[in-house]
């Protein structure tokens, strides 16, 4: 089967220039502080934009595995939003345009969605490809986000990659992708967000700021990120006040400083995952003592005082 017959092109496709970059985040796998749904929801709530090509969801997203949200109002269904995996035509803040490919993870023709990729490539003479996506790991939150940088381009793996493991890793239909343009010598970089493990399951808006500022780096394009800032100032200082109130959790959190700075710094430990002993951390303590706050961001602010 054809692989461009996974998607429809927008008739105003053939007005896209030559030469942009294409940038790529998909959820559905892995998004720790959900780093690549805010990424990729900020792109589309803040730039101008417009649809270049829709793939089939029926084709490629597994429903059960992944069920839609409907709102029930008392007695009826009033809303329904499909998934959606597009490619979309974008202006960053300095009016550079660039392509966009956003949305879920294919479940399904890895092999086929990838293909369809690398012709769109080729369709519009893709000058470079960047991807983001974000793993949990054992590091603190008084850190910068580090990254570990795969793909072709030496000079980001050289100045931008902490971590360079040996290691095998669960598959991102995106990895497929990346690992198919550097055989054909495309210009391909997949940067990797590691994540402190304890805000895996939080909307960590500086992981959003981290995946923009790893665009930048990679392409030149300029995004606003100031209101990310902002919130990303206001989650830090909150779990900074829970950690100063419980001893055990800031001794915690230190010990994951001191093994990061000591990675940092060039230490003999074989990573910054790992004491002297070669042992992970455990989250279970940090987590237990977020548990509370991190509920109540989710909830508690949205709840109306009773009267």
């Amino acid at each position: 089967m054809d692989p461009s017959d996974l998607y429809d092109l927008d008739p105003a496709a053939h007005d896209v220039p030559a030469g942009l970059h294409m940038v790529a985040g998909l959820t559905g796998f892995a998004d720790a502080g959900s780093a690549v749904t805010q990424f990729t929801e900020y792109l589309l709530d803040t730039l101008e934009h417009r649809v270049v090509a829709s793939f089939d969801v029926d084709t490629l997203l597994d429903y059960r595995a992944r069920r839609p949200t409907m709102y029930f109002d008392q007695d009826h269904l009033t809303d329904y939003r499909p998934a959606k995996l597009n490619l979309y035509l974008a202006r960053d803040e300095l009016g550079q345009q660039f392509l966009l490919l956003a949305g879920f993870e294919p479940d399904f023709q890895w092999e086929r969605f990838t293909a369809a990729v690398l012709g769109l490539v080729e369709r519009f003479q893709v000058s470079t490809t960047t991807w983001v996506h974000a793993i949990p790991m054992p590091v603190p939150h008084t850190r910068p986000i580090s990254v570990t940088v795969s793909g072709n381009r030496t000079e980001l793996i050289d100045s931008l990659s902490v971590w360079k493991p040996h290691t095998q890793v669960p598959a991102n239909a995106l990895h497929l992708v990346e690992f198919r343009l550097h055989n054909l010598g495309h210009p391909v970089t997949g940067f990797v967000l590691l994540i402190p493990h304890y805000l895996a399951d939080t909307e960590y808006p500086s992981a959003a700021v981290a995946s923009l500022e790893s665009i930048s780096a990679a392409t030149g394009l300029i995004f606003p990120t100031d209101r990310l800032r902002e919130e990303g100032r206001d989650f830090i200082a909150k779990i900074d006040e829970q950690v100063a109130t419980n001893q055990e959790l800031g001794r915690l959190v230190s010990t994951l400083e001191q093994r990061h700075d000591s990675y940092m710094e060039d230490s003999p430990l074989r990573s910054p995952l790992t004491d002297e002993d070669g042992l992970l951390p455990s989250a279970d303590e940090i987590a237990a003592e977020l548990e509370k706050f991190l509920a109540h961001r989710r909830t508690g602010d949205d709840e109306q005082p009773r009267t």
